[in-house]
């Protein structure tokens, strides 16, 4: 039978000196008990009906410090507009410009843009492609402390996507919350128009 060694990680409802079977790496990860993993809190589907997406009160921040949002198929009905996320704290929105960002924009053109600011109104932002030759955008977002009253926000985030002109543009960076709060919700909004994609928020479990 193949063995693998598999470090601190193994739990010891298992007798083992760090190397287990892969019946047992397979038992135990079934059971939660080996490694972290993501774990689906909420799934939503978005078909031009509203301007907003919201995961309120039913993120599970009690039990996640690190949470995963990822969207595929993003898009607003009106063309170019602009990607916007904020944060519920303690159930109320915060859309001030108390979030700070920092992020870089790449295009296959050989154009690198760094964006920053230190007074915006969104956690994490892009302008999404318009009508050529795929109006969407795929994007994931990590964030942390969410629910610890006692620490900042921060995300970082990752978009993919065509733009108007049809050239490949993407980017990467990060987000933060300056203010010590309790986060218990996430809206994602644009500019104008309503929201098109899927959107699923994980939670990953701490072993």
């Amino acid at each position: 039978m193949p063995y693998g060694y598999l470090g601190t990680q193994a739990d010891q409802t298992v007798s083992n000196k760090g190397v287990l079977s892969v019946n047992d790496a397979l038992e135990l990860q079934s059971q939660g008990k080996l490694g972290g993993s993501l774990e689906l809190i909420a799934e939503q589907t978005a078909s031009g009906t509203s301007a907003t997406v919201e995961f309120l009160d039913n993120m599970q921040e009690d039990i996640y410090d690190v949470h995963l949002l990822q969207i595929s198929g993003w898009q607003s009905s009106d063309s170019n507009r602009t990607f916007i996320l904020r944060l519920y704290e303690n159930g109320v929105l915060e859309s001030g410009s108390v979030y700070q960002y920092a992020y870089l924009v790449m295009e296959s053109t050989g154009t690198f843009t760094e964006m920053r600011s230190t007074t915006v109104t969104t956690m994490a932002r892009f302008d999404s492609a318009d009508n050529y030759p795929d109006p969407s955008a795929n994007i994931y977002l990590y964030f942390y402390n969410l629910g610890n009253s006692n620490k900042y926000s921060f995300c970082n985030f990752q978009y993919t996507l065509f733009n108007y002109l049809g050239n490949y543009r993407g980017g990467f960076g990060g987000g933060c919350l300056p203010q010590a709060s309790a986060v218990n919700g996430i809206q994602i909004s644009t500019q104008t128009g309503n929201l098109y994609g899927n959107y699923k928020l994980f939670g990953l479990k701490q072993i």
